[in-house]
């Protein structure tokens, strides 16, 4: 064998089954051993951000590791951005970058960078150049086995061309997985011991405690000793609608997670990080933790969250049922087509066991509330908030549960990142239904130069968060790249277009044209945050007024 071939059984061995790909001349020994290993999907992306997000979304949903192939630093760099959201989602990816020939890198050609330090950015944990033939496949089972070792991480294999195409490769047998321990019996009994005291506590569940058994555990502390349970803002995969515990997400604002942490004086963190601000405001805090609030670790990210929460409840005897949420659908909307219509559409529509994938920025603020009785689905989110993410998901994601609908609600601002995702769907026949919000503007932003303080912008500032002239049509771009694709103006038109999506396989795209999501007033936001955080007593109204108002 060749390198390339023994690193495509090592990799296959080990169980990886899909490779997202954008190749150059430097992998080509690898594009032609592909051939030769038919358990390795190879799936083509037009961007290398595309390769990368389609890795991240495949492991959210198969629970390990795909492969992706880049083309030296240069495509790196490209595939960077959905690369952090993996890292900051703790998910699994093995990134395997081409590189010149070990010989060729002393003449600086055109594409020749540093990558170790570009890779680090992203893989702070395993960064592995092999020098030699003989090394590859054994530093190939390394990444497999760093990369699936919790919390999850993304291991970075650099391939020299000479490495790959040289002769004597041994393919490497798969390396075991350190098995993740539960909390330890000390931190179970000081946990119980505040839950005990009666004092105000709420457990903010992240990561792997979002899903079904670490909801049912979280839920029955909750029910038995008046525990209240909140979720990751962004959270990297949550199980969630009928028959499940609901859970209530954290918000995007500070202000308004502050709002929800109110009167809080112990909070659990359980494979979830201690909540900060998105960003620094001027004159605000970063920590949101509140004042006279401490914050306890019942599991790190790299401990069994699951076993940890059961344990607890054990220690709790906590064997009260829990809250479970009954289905409850809101009705089809009608008239003039919003944001907030669309939620509901999706609420209305949302078949069983669906993948939801939520990049819709400030158009998808409803989309918690109206879909929280619909039947069963999974929710990926924007871990990093590098924008560009849900597109190529989409596509990791239908490719790990090929028999599952995969719906993405897509920014119009966040689409453009990523859009020739949409090509990947059409060749690949994904059933994927892309939602794309059209509101010609970068909504958000408008809402955060008032919140940092720069409200006084003017026409310039305002026009790079514009996004109307000219107005883009996405239903052209798709068809454009082979996917199926109609514009909405009206409910009624998106109603139809979505059932048709949803009854036939995909992919789709369905355009929805809908005037801005936010308007550029702060108190103009109140009543929709209101409505997306349900379990806010309306009495805090005046305070959460307070801290958005100009």
């Amino acid at each position: 064998m060749n390198g390339a071939q023994a690193l495509l059984k090592t990799l296959a061995d080990a169980g990886i089954e899909v490779c997202f790909t954008n190749p150059g001349t430097s992998e080509m020994h690898f594009v032609a051993a592909l051939d030769g290993e038919p358990r390795m999907r190879a799936v083509l992306a037009l961007f290398e951000g595309v390769a990368t997000g389609a890795a991240d979304g495949y492991a959210r949903m198969a629970d390990k590791p795909a492969a992706t192939l880049l083309h030296l630093g240069c495509g790196l760099g490209n595939g960077l951005a959905n690369l952090h959201n993996a890292r900051k989602g703790k998910v699994p990816v093995v990134n395997i970058v081409g590189d010149h020939a070990s010989y060729h890198v002393k003449y600086d050609a055109q594409l020749q960078s540093d990558i170790e330090t570009v890779a680090r950015n992203v893989s702070p944990g395993f960064v592995r150049t092999p020098r030699s033939t003989a090394e590859l496949a054994r530093d190939a089972a390394e990444a497999v086995k760093a990369a699936r070792t919790l919390p999850g991480q993304v291991a970075t294999l650099i391939l020299p061309a000479d490495v790959s195409w040289g002769d004597g490769g041994v393919p490497s047998p798969p390396l075991a997985i350190p098995q993740a321990l539960p909390a330890s019996d000390e931190t179970i009994s000081a946990i119980a011991a505040l839950i005990r005291s009666g004092r105000p506590l709420a457990m903010l569940l992240g990561g792997r405690a979002l899903r079904e058994p670490g909801l049912r555990a979280a839920a029955r502390i909750a029910a038995s000793h008046g525990v209240r349970l909140l979720a990751e803002v962004f959270p990297t995969r949550m199980q969630r609608g009928t028959g499940l515990p609901p859970v209530e997400r954290m918000a995007y604002m500070a202000e308004l997670a502050s709002v929800q942490l109110h009167g809080i004086e112990h909070l659990v963190l359980v494979d979830a990080k201690s909540p900060v601000s998105f960003v620094a405001y001027p004159g605000k805090k970063s920590d949101l933790v509140p004042e006279g609030c401490q914050a306890h670790v019942l599991a790190t990210p790299a401990q069994d969250a699951v076993a940890s929460l059961e344990r607890l409840a054990s220690c709790l005897a906590a064997d009260q049922l829990p809250t479970i949420q009954q289905a409850q659908r809101p009705a089809a909307p009608r008239g003039r087509l919003s944001a907030a219509k669309v939620c509901k559409a999706i609420g209305h529509y949302l078949p069983d066991n669906a993948i939801l994938i939520d990049e819709g920025i400030t158009s998808t603020l409803m989309l918690g509330a109206m879909t929280a009785g619909a039947p069963r689905h999974d929710l990926i989110t924007l871990t990093g908030g590098a924008i560009g993410q849900g597109l190529p998901n989409a596509v990791g994601a239908a490719i790990a549960c090929p028999d599952r609908p995969v719906i993405a609600l897509i920014g119009d601002g966040t689409a453009m990142y990523t859009i020739q995702a949409l090509w990947t769907m059409a060749r690949e026949g994904l059933d994927v239904t892309a939602i794309i919000f059209n509101n010609a503007s970068y909504s958000v932003l408008n809402v955060e130069l008032e919140r940092v303080g720069a409200s006084e912008g003017g026409g310039k500032a305002r026009a790079q968060l514009d996004l109307g002239h000219p107005q883009l049509n996405f239903a052209r771009l798709a068809q454009g790249m082979g996917v199926h694709a109609v514009r909405t103006n009206s409910s009624a038109e998106f109603n139809k277009a979505l059932e048709y999506a949803l009854e036939q396989p995909g992919p789709h795209l369905i355009e929805a044209c809908v005037p801005e999501s936010l308007n550029r007033s702060k108190r103009r936001i109140l009543p929709w945050m209101l409505k997306a955080l349900p379990s806010l007593p309306q009495g805090l109204a005046r305070a959460i007024k307070r801290k958005i108002a100009p």
